[in-house]
């Protein structure tokens, strides 16, 4: 490579990972995430082109191979990006980002795979090192992710799935990666040395599916950021493998920012990060007693609700999973366009964990074009409830269970709810009494100020529009 060539790789690297820094921050708020995403885009066309470099020193067949090979994976890649993004149903965008972050660390380890195969004979423990950790984190990532991806796509149950020993057999088989990734840096072109590895492979993604497994469904928005951390920590040590520096910087900020995130998620539900991989949470409260809140249900029609609300002068929106089920958002923005007309304040309280995925409640009310500025986290809003005249639950279940202030005997006590019950009057659409994926009751439900309103969330919220309009 030319001393042109060469600082105009590194000038393209260094532009690259500017401007994803750049884009990341922008990703923070709706108001830039648009111009964030155009960014991102950039930054990419950037990283790449100097790897098209090298194929136009080639001769002969080589040149035309090569670039059929680059540019048939480029458009392959595309369509199948543009196809994905334009089809997914937001239901289904949880699993689209655990299945992207499957794809990150399979790329990953499948790099070094490559590198390991070519240089096996030549390996110092400089470049065996991040072999190794790509091969092992990639691996893990990706087996995770499909199972993530799975249980949310209800392939597979969403419960837990425990076994006797199962911890102690995760542990044996890191140990297993670890001595055998050990063994290959001490001895890399022992005869032996291509069957180990095809074992270090194995014992990888075995372990990556027996780390997800256990984790109920209530925690996938914790997994789905967890193993986008681990993509990152994937890629920055395939950029050591290759010896890329736009790969290591982005790898580095895509992996703190994923263990940030995770923190934040965990900190939300007032668990450790131990307790949600290896706790089992939901496998024993299922078997506790049958569905349902106890005690008597206020159970109201949609002319009552549209009644109560065509009167209140401040409403607080709790979006969730349910929510994204029945498509309603687009319906919440209507009834609340309404009840604003009317005089009323409406605002949004959106949990951290609300969702099957980091920021799914705000993804879809950005998309019924709701106004960032009525969006507020749980610890804008929560001491507002006292004075807001409907707290109107749209779907949502563990994220506003009392149980979690003052029952020490439930799974989910400890974990910052949203006041839910403070309001004056509390209204909560869903389809049955059924729990959430705690499994547990909900005292929500059958407290003095809540009335509840069973059927689809669309449907209902379109109904209660209608009534408000002929009020």
């Amino acid at each position: 490579m030319s001393l042109i060539e060469a600082y105009f790789s590194e000038g393209c690297y260094i532009a690259a990972a500017c401007l994803f820094m750049l884009s990341l921050k922008w990703l923070g708020s709706p108001k830039t995430a648009r111009r964030a995403n155009f960014i991102s885009m950039l930054a990419m066309a950037l990283a790449v082109a100097p790897s098209l470099l090298p194929v136009s020193k080639t001769h002969g067949g080589a040149l035309v191979n090569n670039l059929v090979i680059i540019l048939g994976g480029m458009a392959l890649g595309t369509t199948i990006g543009l196809v994905s993004a334009t089809r997914v149903k937001m239901t289904a965008m949880p699993q689209m980002v655990g299945l992207y972050n499957g794809f990150g660390g399979a790329a990953s380890l499948i790099v070094a795979a490559v590198e390991f195969v070519h240089k096996r004979g030549e390996l110092g423990a400089g470049e065996a090192v991040p072999i190794f950790l790509s091969v092992v984190i990639g691996g893990v990532c990706f087996t995770g992710s499909m199972a993530a991806f799975c249980k949310l796509q209800e392939w597979i149950s969403g419960k837990p799935v425990l076994f006797a020993g199962q911890h102690i057999m995760n542990l044996v088989l890191l140990l297993g990666a670890l001595g055998v990734a050990v063994g290959l840096c001490v001895v890399p072109a022992a005869g032996w040395s291509l069957w180990a590895f095809v074992g270090l492979v194995a014992i990888a993604l075995l372990l990556g599916w027996l780390v997800v497994i256990p984790i109920g469904g209530a925690d996938m928005p914790v997994v789905i950021s967890l193993m986008n951390s681990y993509s990152g920590m994937a890629v920055t040590a395939t950029g050591f493998v290759l010896r890329n520096n736009v790969l290591i910087v982005v790898g580095c900020l895509v992996g703190a920012s994923g263990i940030i995130l995770t923190r934040i998620m965990c900190r939300a539900m007032n668990r450790s990060l131990a307790n949600v991989m290896f706790g089992g949470f939901g496998a024993t409260v299922e078997a506790a007693g049958p569905a349902g809140a106890r005690g008597p249900v206020k159970e109201a029609g949609v002319d009552e609700a549209a009644m109560v609300l065509s009167e209140a002068q401040s409403v607080i929106v709790i979006p969730g999973y349910g929510m994204a089920v029945a498509q309603a958002q687009h319906a919440v923005r209507e009834l609340a366009a309404l009840l604003e007309k009317k005089g009323a304040t409406v605002r949004y309280a959106i949990h951290p964990v609300a969702g099957r995925m980091p920021g799914h409640m705000n993804v879809l009310l950005a998309e019924a074009n709701v106004p960032y500025d009525r969006l507020f986290d749980l610890d804008q809003i929560n001491e507002d409830f006292k004075t807001t005249d409907v707290a109107l639950v749209v779907g949502a279940n563990d994220v506003v269970n009392p149980a979690a202030r003052a029952d020490k005997s439930s799974p989910i006590y400890g974990m910052p709810i949203l006041n839910a019950d403070q309001a004056r009057s509390c209204m909560v659409l869903k389809r049955s009494m059924n729990p959430g994926f705690a499994g547990i009751d909900n005292e929500l439900f059958v407290a003095q100020n809540t009335m509840m309103v069973f059927g689809d969330a669309k449907a209902t919220l379109s109904k209660m529009a209608a009534a408000l309009k002929e009020a």
